[in-house]
C-alpha cells in the first residue's frame, strides 16, 4: 500500500455475483475499464475471488471484487463457492450477475435471500441483453446490460455510485475540540514496522488533523517527559493497547485515556459487543481453546501480540494455559464452537462489514467475541477508565 492508497478497510466493497459463465468476469472488465479478470467460455474460469481498487464518484475509493461462479460442482467447487460467501461478509452492495438468456435459476435466488438476510443493498443485472430479440420488463432493482457491446455500463456505475452506503462513524475527533492537544503514544519495538507507522496510527493522526486538533507523536519511554513539557493537560491520550499498563500508570487520573484499538473497536461498530465479551475471560478453564484473529497478515515477530503478548498476559490473568489458535486476513473459521472465547484485532484491514459479519458469527454460535484493547485493559485493570473518554460510556 502507498502512502497515496486508500486502505482496502477504508473502500466501499461492491461484489459482483452470479452462475458460471453468466459473464461476471466480462462485466467487471468492462466496468473497471480493465482486462482485469480472466474471460474464458469455459465453465468455473475464475477460481478465487479477484480485487481491484478503483475510485467511483461520488462514493469516492472502492474495492471492485469479481466472484467464482455459484454454481460450480465437485469437491474443488465446492471450495470455490466457499470462497464466494466469505466475500458476502466484507460486501457493502451486491450485483448478482444473471444471464439474461437463461433468467433467474434456484442459485441466484439463494443469493438474492443471502443479499437480505445479512441486508447488503444490491441489484440484479441481466447481461447479454443484445442476445435478446425482445427485452421483458424489468421489477425494482434490476438492469440490463451487454458486457461485450458495453452497453448500459455507465449506466449500471451511475446507479451503484449513487447508492447510499452505511455512513462511517467518527474515529475520534468527537471525542475532542478544535485545538485540543491530544498525545499519541507509539511504542517502536521489534513488532513495530520499520520506517512507518501502523494503519490505526495513521487513520487516528489523520482525523484529528482533519478536525483542526493539536496531535503529539511519542514513545511510551518519553511520555512523562512530553506531559511535563506542556503547560496544559492534553484532552487525550491514546496508546498502543501493548503499553496499556506503563502508560496506565504515567498518565494521571486526571486526564482522559483510551487506545487505538479501541477507538478501531468504536469505528468499526463492534466495541459494545466486544466490552460485553471480555468477562468470559473470567470463565477460561485450564486446556480451553482460545482464537486470537488478526485482520493483516504481517510477518509474525519475537514479540507479537498475538502469539506471544496475549498468550502470556492471559496465563498471568487467569493462572490457567488455555489452548491458542490464531487465525489472519480473510481466513476466519466457519465453524466457532470450539473456542471458549475469540480475542480480535481492531480490524484496520477490513472493512466495516467483514467486522459485523463476523461478531454476528459469534454470537449466532454462542462465542463471545471481544477486542484486543478491551482485553488488555480489563486484564491490567483499567478497563474502565480507558471507556470513559468514549461519549457510550460517560
Amino acid at each position: 500500500m502507498s502512502l497515496n492508497e486508500t486502505p482496502s478497510g477504508e473502500r466501499v466493497h461492491i461484489s459482483f455475483f452470479g452462475n458460471r459463465n453468466a459473464g461476471k468476469s466480462s462485466l467487471v472488465n468492462a466496468f473497471t475499464n480493465q482486462e482485469l479478470a480472466v474471460v474464458s467460455k469455459t465453465l468455473g474460469t475464475t477460481t478465487d475471488p479477484v480485487k481491484k481498487a478503483m475510485e467511483l464518484l461520488p462514493i469516492g475509493p472502492v474495492v471492485i471484487i469479481d466472484t467464482p461462479g455459484f454454481d460450480d460442482v465437485g469437491e474443488l467447487g465446492e471450495k470455490r463457492i466457499a470462497k464466494t460467501k466469505e466475500v458476502l461478509g466484507r460486501t457493502d452492495y451486491a450485483v448478482l450477475v444473471v444471464d439474461a438468456t437463461k433468467g433467474l435459476d434456484a442459485h441466484d435466488q439463494m443469493l438474492v435471500n443471502m443479499f437480505k438476510e445479512r441486508n447488503i443493498p444490491y441489484m440484479v443485472v441481466y447481461n447479454k441483453m443484445d442476445a435478446l430479440e425482445t427485452l421483458p420488463p424489468l421489477k425494482d432493482h434490476e438492469m440490463y446490460v451487454s458486457a461485450f457491446k458495453k452497453t448500459n455500463i455507465e449506466r449500471l456505475k451511475e446507479t451503484i455510485a449513487h447508492v447510499k452506503v452505511s455512513q462511517e462513524p467518527p474515529l475520534v475527533h468527537d471525542l475532542v475540540h478544535h485545538g485540543d492537544v491530544v498525545v499519541l503514544v507509539i511504542p517502536i519495538d521489534e513488532s513495530a514496522p520499520k520506517g512507518r507507522l501502523i494503519l490505526p496510527q495513521q487513520l487516528v493522526l489523520r482525523d484529528l488533523l482533519d478536525y483542526g486538533c493539536l496531535p503529539i507523536c511519542t514513545r511510551e519511554k518519553e511520555l512523562a517527559l512530553t506531559l511535563s513539557s506542556l503547560k496544559q493537560d492534553p484532552a487525550l491520550v491514546i496508546t498502543d493497547s501493548q503499553a496499556f499498563e506503563i502508560v496506565s500508570q504515567i498518565v494521571p487520573e486526571r486526564i482522559p485515556l483510551t487506545s487505538f484499538s479501541i477507538l478501531m473497536a468504536r469505528y468499526k461498530g463492534t466495541l459494545k459487543d466486544q466490552v460485553h465479551g471480555i468477562k468470559a475471560i473470567e470463565t477460561l478453564q485450564e486446556g480451553d481453546q482460545v482464537l486470537i484473529s488478526e485482520g493483516c497478515t504481517h510477518h509474525r515477530q519475537c514479540k507479537d501480540i498475538g502469539t506471544v503478548k496475549l498468550p502470556h498476559w492471559l496465563l498471568e490473568y487467569t493462572s490457567h494455559k488455555v489452548q491458542i489458535t490464531t487465525s489472519s486476513g480473510y481466513s476466519f473459521p466457519e465453524d466457532l464452537t470450539p473456542y471458549k472465547m475469540i480475542i480480535h484485532c481492531g480490524g484496520c484491514m477490513l472493512n466495516a462489514k467483514e467486522m459485523q459479519s463476523r461478531l454476528r458469527a459469534a454470537k449466532a454460535q454462542g462465542v463471545p467475541m471481544t477486542n484486543y484493547g478491551t482485553a488488555i485493559a480489563y486484564m491490567h485493570g483499567i478497563l474502565e477508565r480507558a471507556l470513559k473518554p468514549l461519549h457510550e460510556y460517560e
